[in-house]
């Protein structure tokens, strides 16, 4: 999945290098537009699984 340099850069600043398991399930079906549920222990991501979408879509 290609995301714009732009994002790609401020995910890195903030240690962001390489995505989860659940980021890596969850993206595709997210950005493809479909109704999820991810489940997933606390910090492994899920809150950027729900965000990054909005934050693509905006730009």
């Amino acid at each position: 999945m290609k995301l714009p340099p732009a994002v790609l850069r401020v995910l890195a600043d903030r240690g962001i290098r390489k995505p989860t398991q659940i980021q890596m399930q969850g993206l595709p079906v997210a950005l493809s537009g479909r109704d999820m549920i991810g489940i997933a222990n606390t910090g492994s991501g899920k809150t950027l699984v729900f965000a990054l979408p909005m934050v693509l879509i905006a730009l």
